[in-house]
């Protein structure tokens, strides 16, 4: 039984938490290009390099102000609707799920098959895993949408040098972004629905162990989970098996959004397949971006050199991270901060696998992830989510339970010139004290609802939710302006140092994009660039 429990705990991993923004910029080494044809020079006012939270607010803000913005994202798009087949499924993965990856990256399994653009990448570190999105729209496309706002003590705790920035954010900036991405929770119909019983046992037993129950806000039109409910649509979101994206439309994730309304104004270009290898500052003060135009294996059929007056970073914390501490260790940008590597963190993420509990969780486990707990008396501010589970293992149940808090951003980002990329380091213990917390409150769950807690990331630490390495006040200032070079922004992860408040991330960065890029708009564009 532990065996199959972990099996299926290790499956759940990709299907639980939300991936970061998606890393438009990716180091890693070139297949080659299919010919030898000179490198193409292209010319731009600004530049956004990602489509997850921040690049998808950027851009589109860009475009309202007037401003002309080719936005690079190195994934490809994926269009999906009613009863699409456009992702692969738990059960029949493939090499959608994985960037350029000749195996699985999440779920285990021995299959192989030839590298493909997919939707998901682990970038290794020491002591640390950070999974990133690559796709159209970033982590948004493959993330479950928990659209969870900080209470003003946790922002704080968090995120210190923007406290002052929350009662903004509060009033105009966090309801923007949930007015835009249609967030709600789940009706009362739905939870009331068979696929939802694993959902309503934990809300029963979360009282029990000291947890307050809540439902999780979500961008999702609940009309395409009724319709898999009657049998109109092929079940993806009451099976959870989302993890690589929602097969049957309805997630209203970035790339139907905030992407799309940019594309509408005819201002704004998405050139997808693009990775950004090095950023450069040249001697007209220009910023110099070297990108490769890859296939979908691949492939390098095109090599730009892409002059900008402003340059917005969105590519993820590793992307943007990564970027940035080559640029300082080639020279490519001189003077760039020194605290550019530091301060990241893995917003406390933590993933456990609930083992046959004593009530009902039924024979499918509905999704997006719409229910949890807060332990509003932790030392430490933590959450804990319960997540569907697509997959499960014969004589075994589990279900996904997660746990993320307020944690240090400890981790450092150190230039490897054999690679020629940034390599990430995470402190061992960095996060000990709100692990041993987020620990008692699962053994409190078990206690309560029965069965055994088992934690997926004891042996292989990782996160979805990457933070931080171009940390606020230290590298940027509080609008994401690069200290020290004007026309160079950060308005992702990047700039948020470890945690979110006890949060997953997406909330916090799309609200502060917003929050910068109305400053932006209105003291640099027509000055700066």
């Amino acid at each position: 039984m532990l065996g199959a429990g972990t099996l299926a705990a290790a499956a759940l991993g990709g299907s639980v938490l939300g991936a970061g923004d998606a890393s438009a910029a990716t180091p890693a080494t070139r297949t080659g290009p299919a010919t030898a044809a000179p490198v193409t020079e292209r010319r731009a006012r600004a530049v956004v390099v990602g489509t997850g939270f921040g690049g998808g607010v950027t851009a589109l803000r860009l475009a309202r102000a007037g401003v002309s913005t080719l936005v690079l994202e190195r994934g490809r798009r994926w269009r999906t609707g009613p009863n699409a087949t456009t992702f692969c499924r738990f059960a029949t993965m493939d090499n959608r799920s994985a960037w350029l990856t000749d195996h699985p990256v999440v779920g285990g399994g021995n299959q192989t098959w030839t590298p493909y653009t997919g939707v998901l990448e682990p970038v290794v570190g020491n002591g640390m895993t950070a999974m990133c999105g690559a796709a159209v729209g970033g982590g948004s496309v493959m993330y479950h949408g928990m659209t969870l706002q900080p209470t003003r003590a946790d922002f704080a705790r968090s995120i210190p040098v923007a406290a002052g920035l929350y009662s903004e954010l509060d009033l105009w900036a966090y309801p923007t972004v949930a007015r835009m991405l249609g967030v709600s929770t789940i009706p009362s119909d739905i939870l009331a629905s068979d696929p939802y019983k694993s959902s309503r046992l934990f809300q029963q037993v979360a009282p029990q162990a000291g947890l307050t129950p809540f439902k999780v806000p979500l961008p999702v039109d609940w009309s395409y989970v009724r319709g898999e409910l009657t049998g109109r649509y092929e079940p993806t979101y009451t099976t959870s098996d989302i993890a690589f994206g929602v097969n049957n439309g309805g997630k209203q994730s970035i790339d139907v959004t905030y992407l799309a309304q940019a594309e509408a104004t005819g201002r704004v270009e998405v050139a997808p397949l693009h990775v950004v290898r090095d950023l450069a500052l040249d001697a007209n003060r220009r910023w110099v971006l070297s990108v490769d135009r890859i296939d979908t294996g691949g492939v390098v059929r095109e090599q730009i050199r892409v002059t900008a007056d402003a340059v917005f970073l969105n590519a993820g914390s590793p992307g943007t991270t990564r970027l940035l501490v080559k640029s300082r260790a080639k020279n490519l940008v001189p003077d760039l901060p020194d605290a550019i590597g530091t301060r990241w963190g893995n917003n406390g993420d933590r993933i456990w696998a609930w083992i046959n509990p004593t009530g009902d969780a039924g024979t499918l486990q509905g999704g997006p992830a719409c229910v949890g707990g807060a332990d509003p008396g932790s030392p430490i501010p933590l959450n804990i989510i319960h997540a569907g589970s697509p997959v499960q293992s014969p004589g075994a149940t589990a279900l996904t339970v997660v746990g993320f808090g307020v944690v240090d951003g400890a981790g450092t980002w150190a230039y490897d010139a054999g690679q020629d990329d940034a390599v990430l380091t995470w402190p061992t213990g960095t996060d000990a004290a709100l692990q041993a917390l987020i620990t008692a409150r699962m053994r409190a769950i078990a206690a309560a609802g029965g069965g055994m807690m088992m934690d997926t990331n004891a042996g292989a630490p990782s996160t979805w939710h990457a933070l931080g390495g171009v940390p606020m006040g230290d590298a940027v200032d509080l609008t994401g302006r690069v200290l020290g070079h004007k026309g160079l922004y950060v308005l992702d992860g990047a700039r948020i140092p470890g945690s979110t408040g006890a949060c997953n991330p997406s909330m916090t960065i799309a609200a502060l994009a917003e929050h910068s890029m109305a400053t932006i708009v209105r003291q640099d564009v027509g000055r700066v660039f």
